[in-house]
């Protein structure tokens, strides 16, 4: 398996090549949530995310003969940065595999990191079938796969993370928060505190459609998960590994589903309020924090594993924010093919505050109705109820479309 001291040489190996990343106070979640709250900014190292560790602790330990015929790898993004890192710093020929819903910003990242040395291959719909694809490149050509998180070379790496948060506080903090995807950073952060700080307390934040380690501790073995979200795209994986399984459950962390929404919104809130652009999964440990019971003014450490976010991305983000926070709702309005119609529409149902953000009106000139979808954002999530019973009074008939609606799915 893995132990502290695998950590230690991990770090060791990569000691001038990444430096550590820095441990900041957070006011705002502090005062939030009546806590003592750090953010260990993974997101500012050259790879913009923590998955460089692992990558360069494998590669750098590989033998000369391994190296020569080269590695592959299949990524969600931030993982194929990695190895491009690693492998354009020592020199390796690697192939990257990257699921079709990697965003843009990611497959660049991955090209202008690995530069001549790495060839970018987009395959299959999700991380999982990019994997498949990397495992049938390296039994074809005897190139060596590095997992994403499943070795315990890679784990040790990861848990490197947690090695220097507690050298830059000075002290075991009394709970840590990390993202989980597949369970890399999960497992080394647990290795690396049983055996040096025991007491702390780990919380592993997973999105709730991804939840693929919860999944896997009350099976009791990696299992695939039925659905996959694929929005969390850096914690989107369908299956954890055999490793990361097995330390989680030999050391049983808390862990904690957040809903995308509500990961939408730490997002813009880091982004708006601290200056900081974090991708979803990088938002995920902080999101967290909201549905965690601990004592006030506890000291609590946030992983912010990465900030690798497409600008083009952020219009959804929005979306999904202002839907989870109750202000964002779409409504199907018959209206009687008139003029003035909808004038009449705003002036019976919106209130002050409120405001139409999308309207798209199918005429149907054989009938005397058309029917309309209605985005609308409430001033305040409170002015949901006075409007729902405005609407019940109006002329119009006037139907939601509920969140769990298969026709929401079009919308967000």
């Amino acid at each position: 398996m893995v132990s502290a001291a695998d950590v230690v040489a991990a770090a060791e190996r990569f000691a001038g090549v990444i430096p550590p990343s820095p441990l900041q106070r957070n006011e705002r979640l502090s005062a939030r949530h009546d806590l003592d709250v750090w953010l260990k900014r993974e997101d500012l190292n050259a790879v913009r995310s923590y998955k460089g560790r692992g990558a360069f602790n494998f590669v750098s330990g590989l033998a000369v003969e391994l190296r020569e015929r080269g590695v592959v790898c299949a990524s969600a993004g931030n993982h194929g940065q990695g190895v491009a890192f690693a492998c354009a710093s020592l020199g390796v020929r690697a192939r990257v595999y990257l699921p079709r819903t990697t965003p843009r910003q990611k497959r660049d990242r991955v090209a202008t990191l690995g530069g001549r040395h790495v060839e970018v291959v987009v395959e299959g719909d999700t991380y999982d079938d990019a994997a498949a694809a990397a495992r049938a490149h390296a039994e074809a050509t005897g190139a060596t796969l590095i997992p994403a998180f499943d070795d315990p070379r890679t784990i040790a790496g990861q848990g490197t993370v947690v090695k220097e948060i507690i050298e830059q506080l000075g002290r075991a903090p009394d709970a840590l928060v990390v993202p989980v995807g597949g369970g890399g950073l999960l497992a080394g952060t647990l290795t690396w505190l049983a055996e040096r700080a025991p007491d702390v307390r780990v919380i592993g934040a997973e999105p709730l459609g991804a939840a693929s380690m919860a999944h896997a501790l009350e099976a009791g073995a990696p299992v695939p998960l039925a659905h996959l979200d694929p929005f969390v795209d850096g914690a989107a994986v369908r299956q954890v590994g055999q490793h990361t399984h097995a330390i989680a459950a030999a050391h049983r962390p808390r862990l904690v589903a957040v809903p995308e929404g509500q990961i939408c919104v730490e997002m813009l809130d880091l982004y708006q309020s601290d200056g900081i652009i974090s991708e979803p999964a990088g938002a995920l440990a902080s999101a967290a924090l909201g549905d965690l019971e601990l004592a006030p003014g506890a000291t609590v450490v946030c992983v912010l594993s990465g900030g690798n976010n497409d600008v083009s991305r952020y219009a959804e983000i929005v979306e999904r924010a202002l839907v989870f926070e109750g202000r964002k709702h779409y409504f199907l309005v018959e209206f009687p093919q008139e003029p003035g119609a909808l004038r009449r529409f705003l002036d019976d149902v919106l209130g002050q505050d409120d405001d139409i953000t999308l309207f798209e009106y199918v005429k149907r000139n054989n009938r005397e109705t058309g029917p309309a979808l209605v985005g609308i954002e409430l001033g305040t999530p409170e002015n949901l109820a006075p409007m729902l019973k405005r609407m019940e009074t109006a002329p119009h008939r006037i139907e939601r479309v509920p969140p769990d609606s298969p026709l929401f799915t079009f919308l967000v």
